[in-house]
């Protein structure tokens, strides 16, 4: 079986790699030459565990291509999988000029039959405008050549893509066509060896599916925040009842941490997106506007716990944050909390010395060299800083060894934006420790 895949960013090249791996023959295409030179050396754009071995095992086997040609990529291709971006407007609306673009190439170029799946994030309609794309095209050509559009949203976890792809918990197919329906059958069928994960239905649910889904975890996220929020001021502890509403099963453990809110690529653009799509269909979607309300005040709490401890004038004084990018196992500095803190301590004057074990890159095209000092490790971050902020938990700074840490602070304070510290256990070392949720 052979299959195209447009878009080498996160979601195309973790797919096209995921689906090779099974056998399938891919071709990841991408209009950037230079991108697609540097993935047939095996370097990757993006950092994700076990991505890298994945792309470079089936490159070498000759399973996985890369081109900038798509025309030669859908030659003999079964299904062409659209995954290319859809940033956000100015009014927060899904830009498809890219998705658009792909599908009218798709038809000025196709030869034969070929099933055409979005992957991308994308409002409903959009499988419509894309059939219209791919038929004027054909058109223009004055070719009568069948195809179908089907969605096929991704549901992978920045950090655990390439297992969330391989050991999928389910797979939702939008089509309304019976011999895609049956190509895209067998295409996932090694997916679901141990049990059937395929869930077909028409193409606007299936579009509709993957933005509520991202908008329901946001809510639970800017939920326990807002709690947490409240939890300070009655003095509760967010963290004992996380533990006791999370024992629940009908609301579970999952994304009601509090914390310094949520970032990256999906969440922050979804919320937007659903919410102007509501708009345009003269629907306000309430909780998801206060959803959104929320996660932007929650980026600021981390910054006005050390204005509330240092005084609004932080001129002269330097943090340590450990952490930029917006969750552990990922570079992806999009939307990230770090961002708005770092901003957020400068403006009143501090200087931020910062380190993460592998955003660093992706931060300095973020945040120019003269507003962060972009440290070796986590202990060289912490040398004559005032202070030390948790932003990011990655693994290597849960257990830190504090009797340095207290010795290179000029303050044995932390400001614990995970709350992945035990405060009673630091408060016996001589530390204050201020978490989100708890005083």
């Amino acid at each position: 079986m052979k299959i195209a895949v447009i878009g080498t960013g996160y979601v195309g090249l973790v797919s096209g790699a995921c689906f090779a791996d099974v056998g399938i023959q891919v071709t990841c295409v991408d209009i950037d030459q230079k991108k697609i030179e540097k993935l047939k050396n095996g370097i990757m754009p993006i950092y994700e565990p076990g991505l890298e071995e994945l792309v470079v095992r089936n490159y070498r086997s000759g399973r996985l291509k890369f081109s900038t040609d798509l025309g030669e990529a859908i030659q003999g291709a079964e299904v062409a999988f659209i995954a290319v971006g859809t940033p956000p407007g100015e009014d927060g609306s899904a830009d498809l000029k890219y998705v658009l673009a792909v599908a009218d190439e798709i038809g000025r170029k196709m030869t034969d039959y070929i099933v055409v799946a979005t992957k991308s994030t994308v409002p409903v309609t959009t499988g419509e405008k894309v059939r219209a794309a791919i038929k004027a095209a054909l058109e223009k050509r004055v070719a009568d050549l069948p195809f179908a559009v089907a969605s096929n949203p991704e549901f992978l976890k920045e950090g655990a893509a390439v297992e969330d792809f391989l050991k999928p918990d389910r797979i939702v197919i939008g089509v309304d066509d019976e011999r895609a329906e049956q190509i895209m059958q067998r295409l996932y069928k090694p997916f679901q060896l141990s049990g059937d994960r395929i869930i077909y239905m028409d193409i606007p649910s299936a579009e509709m599916t993957k933005y509520a889904a991202n908008a329901m975890l946001a809510t639970k996220i800017s939920f326990m925040n807002d709690i947490a929020n409240l939890c300070e001021k009655v003095g509760a502890d967010a963290n004992m009842v996380r533990k006791g509403i999370g024992s629940d099963p009908r609301i579970g453990t999952k994304f009601i941490y509090p914390g310094v809110g949520y970032g990256g690529s999906c969440f922050p653009k979804d919320v937007k997106a659903i919410i102007k799509t509501a708009r345009q269909y003269g629907y306000e979607l309430k909780v998801l506007q206060a959803v959104e309300d929320v996660n932007d005040a929650q980026k600021h709490v981390l910054a006005n716990k050390v204005k509330a401890y240092f005084g609004d004038d932080l001129t002269g004084l330097t943090f340590a944050m450990w952490g930029l990018s917006f969750k552990p196992n990922t570079d992806d500095m999009r939307e990230a909390p770090a961002g708005v803190i770092i901003d957020e301590l400068r403006a009143a004057g501090a200087t931020v010395k910062a380190y993460d074990p592998v955003a660093m890159e992706e931060a300095k095209a973020h945040y120019i060299f003269d507003k962060v000092t972009y440290c070796k490790d986590a202990y060289d971050a912490l040398v004559d800083a005032d202070a030390l902020l948790l932003v990011t938990e990655w693994s290597e700074f849960r257990i830190p060894s504090w009797q340095a840490v207290g010795k290179l602070l000029k303050n044995k304070v932390v400001f614990d934006g995970r709350n992945i510290y035990d405060k009673n256990y630091l408060k016996s070392l001589g530390f204050e420790h201020y978490g989100i949720g708890s005083k």
